[in-house]
């Protein structure tokens, strides 16, 4: 389960940086805190 984890980490960050989008960006359009969007880029959220 942590690689898939860290694939889904690594892959938001990487198209949330190709399509020149902010944490904030991707946490308005999808209803969810800044914060909330930062843990799941860095792997660290709870499920």
């Amino acid at each position: 389960m942590k690689i898939q984890k860290n694939s889904i980490a690594r892959n938001l960050s990487e198209l949330r940086r190709m399509n020149k989008f902010s944490q904030e960006e991707v946490a308005e359009k999808i209803g969810v805190s800044r914060q909330a969007v930062a843990k799941w880029e860095a792997g660290v959220s709870r499920s």
